[in-house]
């Protein structure tokens, strides 16, 4: 189940990105629906080694480098992605902020999307 909420919060991200940048394209639901999988797959996979390879460069940039590890997975998935589609440099940097702030706000609005991988504690009633 949340590997599906996963999923869909990312073909949701990525539709907002499509929805707001217009040279940001998708040929069809499918090609989204595959970049939000693909996207989903490199975010939890790949982005964390990165993150830890890149440590030490993001600690002398004060995080920025982590910036471009975020955009590195967008390239990554319109590589890999038939019919998704992103143009220029500066559209990429866009869709990595809005990739950024639209899962802040998912982050901090209540719903299904916020399933982590920690458990609940249970109290007792004494």
């Amino acid at each position: 189940m949340r590997l599906l909420i996963s999923w869909l919060t990312n073909a949701l991200v990525l539709a907002i990105v499509i929805g707001l940048l217009a040279d940001v394209h998708a040929t069809d639901t499918g090609a989204v629906l595959g970049a939000a999988a693909v996207f989903g797959v490199l975010n939890t996979l790949l982005k964390p080694l990165l993150r830890l390879l890149t440590l030490p460069l993001a600690i002398l940039t004060f995080g920025l480098a982590w910036f471009f590890v975020s955009m590195l997975m967008l390239v990554i998935t319109e590589a890999i992605v038939g019919g998704f589609d992103i143009h220029g440099f500066w559209t990429l940097v866009e869709a990595t902020l809005i990739v950024w702030v639209v899962n802040l706000i998912l982050d901090f609005t209540p719903g299904p999307w916020q399933v982590t991988g920690r458990r609940r504690r249970r109290y007792r009633r004494t």
